[in-house]
Parts: C-alpha cells; sequence; structure tokens
C-alpha cells in the first residue's frame, strides 16, 4: 500500500485552507473507521471499487466516482476484496466552508460523480505539484482549493435556493464591492447595474440586514478611510480626499466635518 500525505499550516487563513492531501493504493478489503473526521473531506476513486457508508446509508463506488466526509458525522468506507480501489483525497477546514458547501447539493447527496469534467480532476493533480514545493505551500494549496469548490459550487448547484439565501449573496457580494470600490468612483447604482438588480430592492434587503442604506454605508466607509489616512500618515487633505473618491477637497471637508463634527485637519491634530 502506498501513500502520500500532506498538510499545510492550519492557522494560515481562516476562511477555507487545506489541512490533508493525498492518495491511497488499498490492499484487498482494507478499511477505514467506523470513525469521527474533524473537518471536511472528499475522496475521489482513480480506480478499482469500494464501499461507503455514513448515516445509515451504504454505497458502493467506482472510477469516477467521490464522496464527501462531513465534520463529526461517523463514517467507515473499505476497499473491494477482489478489485481494490485507488483514491485521492482532499481535505478542508475553514469557518467558510460549511457556507460554501451549502451551495452546493453535496450536503444532501454526499456520493457523486465528476463526470467528463476534466477540470475538477484536475484540482486533485495539481494538489500533488504543489506538494513538491518547499516554500509557500500553503498560499498555492489554498488557491488549488477555492478554485476547486468553485468548480463543485458551479457542477453540483443546490437545486433549490431560498429567497434568504440569494439575498444573503446579493448582500455580500455589495459589501464586496462597497469595500474594493470605495476610492474608485463606485456608486449604488453601479452596484444595482452590476448585480442586475433594482435598486430600490436592493436598497431594501441591504437595509434590513445591515441597519443602514447603501449610499450611507458608502459614506461612513469612505469617512472612515479617510480617518485612517489622517492618522497613519501625513499625507495633506486633498490627496486623502482623492483616495476616498472625492475630487473636490472642500466638498469632502465639508461631509468630514459632518460626519466627525471636526474638519479633516482638526482631526488629524486631535487624534494623531
Amino acid at each position: 500500500m502506498r501513500d502520500f500525505i500532506f498538510s499545510n499550516d492550519f492557522f494560515r487563513s481562516l476562511d477555507a485552507f487545506v489541512y490533508t492531501c493525498g492518495y491511497e493504493t488499498c490492499t484487498p478489503g482494507h478499511s477505514y473507521g467506523p470513525v469521527l473526521r474533524s473537518g471536511y473531506l472528499i475522496h475521489y476513486v482513480l480506480s478499482g471499487s469500494g464501499y461507503y457508508r455514513s448515516g445509515g446509508h451504504t454505497w458502493r463506488l467506482s472510477e469516477g466516482d467521490a464522496f464527501l466526509i462531513c465534520p463529526d458525522e461517523l463514517i467507515y468506507y473499505e476497499a473491494d476484496k477482489k478489485d481494490p480501489w485507488t483514491y485521492t483525497w482532499i481535505g478542508f477546514q475553514g469557518v467558510k466552508v460549511h457556507e460554501y458547501l451549502e451551495r452546493t447539493s453535496l450536503l444532501t447527496t454526499p456520493v457523486f460523480h465528476y463526470g467528463q469534467d476534466d477540470r475538477i480532476r484536475l484540482c486533485h493533480e495539481k494538489m500533488f505539484e504543489a506538494n513538491q514545493l518547499s516554500a509557500n505551500r500553503d498560499l498555492i494549496m489554498n488557491s488549488i482549493l477555492y478554485e476547486y469548490l468553485f468548480l463543485l459550487v458551479r457542477k453540483f448547484p443546490k437545486e433549490q435556493v431560498s429567497i434568504q439565501e440569494k439575498q444573503a449573496v446579493y448582500i455580500e457580494e455589495a459589501l464586496r464591492r462597497l469595500e474594493s470600490g470605495y476610492g474608485q468612483g463606485i456608486s449604488v447604482r453601479s452596484i444595482a447595474d452590476d448585480l442586475e438588480l433594482d435598486r430600490s430592492y436592493l436598497h431594501r434587503i441591504f437595509k434590513a440586514a445591515t441597519g443602514s442604506s447603501l449610499q450611507e454605508y458608502l459614506l461612513d466607509l469612505r469617512i472612515r478611510k479617510a480617518c485612517d489616512l489622517l492618522l497613519q500618515t501625513d499625507l495633506p487633505v486633498s490627496v486623502i480626499a482623492l483616495s476616498v473618491s472625492y475630487e473636490d477637497t472642500l466638498y469632502f471637508s465639508r461631509l468630514f466635518k459632518k460626519k466627525k463634527g471636526v474638519s479633516p485637519t482638526q482631526y488629524r491634530a486631535l487624534h494623531k
């Protein structure tokens, strides 16, 4: 039996990270479990066959099939006694992993088939290639993981998505665009257009979720970033104004004073 395993630094990424990957050529009848695992793992069968048991169900799997192991679920799997399998696996953890997998059908259908999608299979191969690196393996491993999760979401989408889940995605995307575009002239209209949503609908769901309108959130974000620049740099107010997307320094100063009660120059003098 050949066994190759890689584990990267658990603490480099909180959202999602690879904690193990490898492949195994099993001997006839080789088994694992019953056991609980602490993270998510996906095993992909390269050849041969075997059995996977979870949640009171037993599946027979063969080449091209895959199965998902979830944390704290009692599982057992065993290689066929005549045609034992060779499989590869990717194990991942992180505070957002469950949310990502909820976008797929895999949490309710833990046994699935890659089919002819070579890009998904290639992710396993690229993991092994990344394992050969002597430095910064965590970065490349995690980049492959995000690609892998994206491909799983696209190939195995959740069949029914609730209105609340759709709204949560819209809000998260709006927040991401605000954070990345506050200094580039982004507007509420441009966000709504990019998301292909009616402005009033986006305004309503965003305010319900955050307690603030998009316009108010954007203004507060720009003022907050300006405060950081005032305290952390010696840049002129005009440069700071432009950095948070205000070409008119006087207009920026009026908005700043309305929000903070003092001018940008006074704020710097009081707090720096």
